[in-house]
């Protein structure tokens, strides 16, 4: 499979694609970056990096991270996680509150906020040192030091986290949050103020591609067991209530971000990760769903 020959064709289609959507305002700090920005890289277990745009440039993975946290989580817990938070889709916002009061404080699943606010408090329980431990964690599958918090971004999404606050606030009333609320905030806002290229996140999401194991040695870092679960909440709950379009249209596991970053998976072949700032109405990145969808429309090959 050609695939520098593919990743070209699609930048090319992206010079004449049109786009209606924005980027995310809700944190102003996101608001500055240039829309204009497209970065895709793809990692073959088999033949290695393909890339084009502003693949090495570090933006903020926002809700990437999640599926980082419930690796963590998963590997500390198993099963017993599943106990506070279920692994349906959601088919509401990212941060509904109507539905969270309606299923008494267990979210749907760990990729919507109040899930991913649960997966939080679930590591503060269990690790001495949560942040430490969060950014080792990404150090260990990338193999990149470097790797830090945008701290602008970390403030500025701290700053403005009232809906986030009332989902801990309405869980802790159904007795599903352990700890200080602005502890688990602070915690969560950390996470996504992670800031990650395409290929660094390329080479991090290749464990879900390679049965749990790191790409540059074979290190198992989670059971099969595990990544197959991972993968399978991903397919069915990594954009929200857009999780069917995107299995629709691309036909792979992934996790979408409000920075505009996309991950996503084959397994057995390869992770593949898109940047486009422009959100479309769902919050997933407009232009990188389009370029994920050539890219198995061009190859001929998804999961299904």
């Amino acid at each position: 499979m050609d695939y520098q020959q593919i990743l070209n064709t699609i930048a090319s289609e992206l010079h004449s694609k049109s786009y209606t959507g924005k980027v995310a305002s809700y944190i102003p700090e996101l608001e500055k970056i240039d829309p204009k920005k497209f970065g895709m890289h793809l990692y073959c277990i088999n033949s290695g990096h393909y890339s084009f745009g502003n693949n090495e440039e570090r933006f903020s993975i926002q809700s990437i991270s999640k599926v980082f946290a419930l690796t963590r989580a998963m590997a500390l817990l198993g099963d017993d996680l599943f106990i506070r938070v279920d692994v349906e889709p959601s088919g509401d916002p990212f941060n509904s509150l109507v539905q969270l009061e309606y299923e008494q404080g267990i979210p749907r699943n760990p990729f919507i906020n109040a899930g991913a606010l649960v997966i939080s408090d679930i590591l503060i329980s269990q690790l001495d040192h949560p942040k430490k431990d969060f950014l080792d964690f990404i150090h260990k599958i990338t193999g990149n030091d470097s790797i830090n918090i945008n701290t602008e971004v970390y403030i500025s999404e701290k700053k403005h986290s009232y809906r986030n606050a009332a989902l801990l606030n309405l869980m802790k009333s159904f007795a599903n949050i352990e700890n200080d609320i602005e502890t688990v905030l602070d915690f969560y806002v950390y996470q996504c103020a992670i800031e990650m290229s395409c290929k660094e996140l390329c080479t991090a999401f290749m464990m879900y591609a390679n049965g749990g194991k790191r790409i540059s040695d074979d290190y198992q870092i989670l059971s099969p067991e595990k990544v197959k679960r991972i993968n399978a909440i991903m397919q069915t709950c990594g954009f929200y209530d857009e999780a069917g379009e995107f299995s629709f249209r691309v036909g792979l596991p992934g996790k979408s971000g409000v920075g505009g970053g996309i991950a996503a998976v084959h397994p057995g072949q390869y992770a593949v990760t898109v940047w486009s700032p422009p959100l479309n109405p769902k919050g997933n990145s407009e232009l990188g769903m389009y370029a994920l969808e050539q890219l198995t429309t061009l190859t001929g090959l998804s999961i299904f």
